[in-house]
């Protein structure tokens, strides 16, 4: 019998080699166990609640009678209040809760000395509180401040990221090698199968060149006709969509000199867009807030929560972006007052449409009760704003075509609205059909 190839050739070896390092990659992945997640750190034991009130019925009402103008642990409109059942007697807090007025006309030396000191802030009054609802938000004022929450370690600023116990360097190592494996095995067999053949006498014809396939095309004119045609046609419409997005920033997100971050704005603490942007509702801009604007709400929010947290973004971040805004405004939140130095914000505007294109705001917002999100996107879920929509006139075009016109309570369109109902044949018109197409709408 004639000998047709090597038993032990090269390729058994690979075969079995590639079979025994998969099937340790696979029991190493099997066998590697998650990292065990850290022992939970026990709390510090609560401090007895002052006068035994109940500190969880004295944080809901601290948050809703005392928060506005008071912090735990900083100063704000008024003193921290942490500890203070160490530091004033309690009947006089009871006084002074109920009405702060009166025991300052009465001459008390300290409470003068509070008004004085706090720049003569008049603190509300609160006789619907108890003094049993005073003791508990006591009790919630005494408890020990949580010690700070220390990263894991590996964590970035906005916490510690779970990583799998393979890496991904690791897996595309080996993936590269058993492509190379193959590859190997493969030109093994096509040796072997040579050899194979030649022993048994069979003639392997040679690969013959494909230039013969393009001499058989380049004779074949209707063939070059067709494919030059589908060429031409492919590059004219590759080009007009190139040049159909210039100057359109669809995604435009650019680094501002103050992270604002919508998601924590509207979204998480539900401000309506509006609010901010109040000249949306009466003039064509949207304008940019002022930061007086910002500093209604952050006179007292100099911290963000532990719950802002994501993963990119951090406490300290939140924190410091804050301190920005103090600085541009020039207010010194330890004495709570404004020290008169200010420094200008340079924002970076995000949507900006042609010199020679009019859009109105207050057209679309006040009079068409269009909502936001429908140009903007859904910016309550935004961490950093950017432009979502193309803004360009085929898209304004498509929207006037679609978009019904709001006739409940709008007496200003009611005759107009009625005339062309009947020539139209419909009950509802469209703002293309109110003349929202024409070109001197837009154009000036």
């Amino acid at each position: 019998m004639k000998k047709v190839g090597n038993h032990n050739s090269i390729s058994g070896i690979l075969a079995v080699g590639l079979a025994l390092m998969l099937n340790f990659s696979l029991t190493s992945s099997a066998q590697t166990a998650p990292a065990a997640a850290p022992a939970p750190v026990a709390a510090a034991p609560a401090a007895a609640p002052a006068g035994g009130g109940d500190p969880v019925a004295g944080k809901a009402l601290f948050n809703a009678n005392c928060a506005a103008c008071h912090k735990l642990d900083d100063k704000a409109t008024g003193p921290a209040l942490r500890g203070v059942a160490e530091r004033r007697d309690k009947e006089w807090l009871y006084k002074w809760i109920h009405n702060s007025s009166e025991v300052i006309k009465s001459g008390d030396p300290t409470a003068v000395a509070l008004f004085n000191e706090y720049n003569k802030a008049v603190m509300t009054a609160f006789p619907q509180l108890s003094n049993a609802d005073i003791d508990n938000i006591i009790a919630y004022t005494s408890e020990p401040k949580p010690a700070p929450v220390k990263p894991a370690a590996g964590g970035g600023e906005g916490g510690a990221k779970v990583e799998s116990g393979v890496s991904n360097n690791v897996i595309f190592g080996a993936l590269a090698v058993v492509m190379a494996i193959l590859v190997v095995m493969l030109y093994t067999v096509n040796r072997t199968l040579r050899k194979i053949a030649q022993n048994n006498g069979v003639e392997i014809p040679e690969s013959t060149s494909g230039m013969s396939v393009w001499k058989a095309f380049a004779k074949n004119q209707f063939l070059v006709f067709v494919t030059s045609v589908f060429l031409i046609l492919s590059a004219g419409y590759l080009f007009y969509g190139w040049s159909m997005q210039v100057g359109v920033d669809q995604g435009y997100a650019p680094v501002q000199p103050i992270h604002y971050s919508h998601r924590v704005h509207a979204g998480i603490n539900k401000i309506d867009c509006k609010y901010c942007h109040s000249s949306a509702r009466v003039s064509k801009n949207a304008g940019i807030p002022s930061l007086n604007v910002c500093m209604n709400c952050h006179k007292n929010i100099s911290a963000v929560s532990d719950t802002t947290n994501t993963a990119d973004y951090g406490k300290p971040f939140y924190d410091g972006e804050i301190q920005k805004l103090y600085d541009a405004v020039g207010w010194d939140k330890t004495a709570q007052k404004y020290t008169g130095v200010t420094k200008p914000v340079k924002w970076v505007r995000i949507h900006n449409l042609p010199d020679f294109a009019y859009f109105n705001h207050s057209q679309h917002v006040t009079v068409a009760g269009i909502e936001c999100q429908t140009c903007h996107g859904p910016v309550e879920t935004y961490e950093i704003m950017q432009q979502f929509s193309p803004l360009t006139m085929g898209w304004c075009i498509d929207c006037h075509r679609k978009t019904d016109v709001k006739m409940e309570g709008n007496d200003y369109y009611k005759k107009i609205h009625d005339e062309l109902s009947k020539k139209y044949g419909v009950t509802k018109l469209t703002a293309a059909q109110m003349g929202g197409l024409e070109c001197g709408k837009c154009h000036y």
